[in-house]
């Protein structure tokens, strides 16, 4: 990054701070991430505004300030390797590549896949792994995951996904109840999941199958 695009994207993790307090660890990673590398040409005055904005397919890249906070509620201190269900324009994966040794992200749509290895690769982002898949299916070659991130919203968490946590492994999920939708986070004890609500929050649907 260079030296103006670095101060931008600092300056943007202490906007995020100043809504929503931020673990150090959180700050460093959204700091160090490049939000303009992640937006779509053209979006580039935007980038670091605290708005979602469209990338194309009907998808949407999350404000920087909502992955703010998913990445917080994930609690990703002392974890290894995390999966993301939905990987989109590939942002808040380079965003957990700061705190994970492995993120593995799975996408449905096929021509968002290309455009965020791309950007990985341009950002030098090595420890991302990345499948067109439906999401919903996890990522078993690679499991057992110590978090889960869905970057989309679901119904209920599937069980091959249950399966594919680690004892006392974290997802965090946006929910849909009652029409609305809640940022929800569950910790696997056992073979059961508890949750606990976070706040409501507007993200796309999950889809079933895959989008070539």
């Amino acid at each position: 990054m260079n030296h103006i695009i670095s101060m931008k994207n600092r300056r943007l993790a202490d906007e995020i701070d100043k809504q929503f307090t931020l673990s150090s660890e959180v700050k460093f990673a959204i700091a160090n991430t490049n939000r303009e590398a992640f937006v779509p040409v053209g979006f580039n005055n935007n980038a670091y505004k605290l708005d979602a904005l469209p990338i194309g397919e009907e998808q949407w890249i999350s404000s920087p300030l909502t992955v703010a906070k998913m990445t917080e509620y994930l609690q990703p201190e002392g974890a290894d390797r995390v999966l993301e269900v939905g990987c989109g324009s590939g942002y808040q994966a380079a965003v957990l590549s700061h705190l994970f040794r492995g993120v593995f992200t799975v996408e449905r749509i096929d021509s968002l896949m290309v455009e965020a290895k791309k950007r990985f690769r341009s950002e030098k982002i090595l420890n991302v792994h990345t499948r067109t898949d439906d999401g919903q299916n996890g990522w078993v070659q690679y499991a057992p995951y110590d978090r889960i991130l869905f970057s989309a919203s679901a119904k209920e968490i599937p069980q091959k996904l249950i399966d594919q946590l680690a004892p006392r492994g974290v997802i965090v999920a946006p929910i849909e109840k009652e029409g609305e939708q809640v940022i929800m986070r569950f910790v696997k004890i056992g073979d059961e999941l508890f949750e606990d609500e976070m706040e409501s929050c507007t993200f796309v649907p999950i889809l079933d199958g895959v989008q070539k």
